[in-house]
């Protein structure tokens, strides 16, 4: 990373830039390690003007996440459209992409998964969550509260899985994991759980995806 030339920037614009200096840097380096002194120095403004936007690193980390959970949200918004299988495809395609054009955010968040703040963690579980009634929504014809327990097991379980596999690939350097194929694995991991479900937990959907997928 080089220091860019001092601009003047919009407050949103600074915040922006910002967050994606800091992105880079939680991204390869351990939360611990990283001092957000060098976020304003990066940035080519003074200390007091990054505290202004963000008060601690803590804060700035966690506005980190909260802004990559939030543009995950927007770009792998399903389209109920669609028939639920299709969706669970163009939802994956949608999430690998999502994470391939933002690797150093991606990786951040991951990071920040693994972190023990509070603030970070309940940003990140909310996202989880959104992904997990938006599944379970599709396949309950939008009904996700009446979802079977073991059914939100297996939603949650697979949402876990789709995060973890989306994360060895974009951190496959050797070009060893073709997309199609993560993307194929994941969803037929899907159907493979909602097969397994017994029969009282199954929805209504799972003969139809699985007949479509076949």
């Amino acid at each position: 990373m080089t220091r860019p030339a001092r601009v003047r920037l919009s407050p949103e614009e600074r915040s922006r830039q910002l967050l994606d200096l800091g992105a880079e840097l939680f991204a390869s380096t351990p939360y611990e390690d990283v001092h957000i002194e060098r976020v304003a120095e990066l940035a080519g403004v003074s200390r007091g003007l990054l505290y202004h936007y963000f008060p601690s690193k803590r804060a700035f980390f966690a506005a980190m996440v909260r802004r990559q959970a939030a543009t995950m949200a927007e770009e792998t918004a399903p389209d109920p459209s669609l028939p639920a299988v299709a969706q669970l495809r163009a939802g994956v395609t949608a999430f690998l992409d999502h994470i391939g054009r933002h690797p150093h955010g991606t990786r951040a968040a991951y990071r920040g998964a693994a972190s023990g703040d509070a603030e970070v963690q309940a940003v990140i579980a909310e996202s989880v969550a959104l992904h997990e009634e938006r599944i379970l929504a599709a396949l309950t014809d939008d009904h996700p509260r009446e979802a079977h327990p073991l059914l939100r097991v297996a939603v949650r379980s697979w949402v876990v899985l789709l995060r973890h596999a989306g994360q060895e690939w974009l951190d496959d350097e050797e070009g060893s994991l073709d997309l199609t194929e993560v993307r194929d694995l994941v969803v037929d991991a899907f159907l493979g759980m909602l097969l397994g479900l017994p029969e009282a937990a199954r929805p209504p959907a799972v003969a139809e995806l699985v007949a479509a997928d076949a």
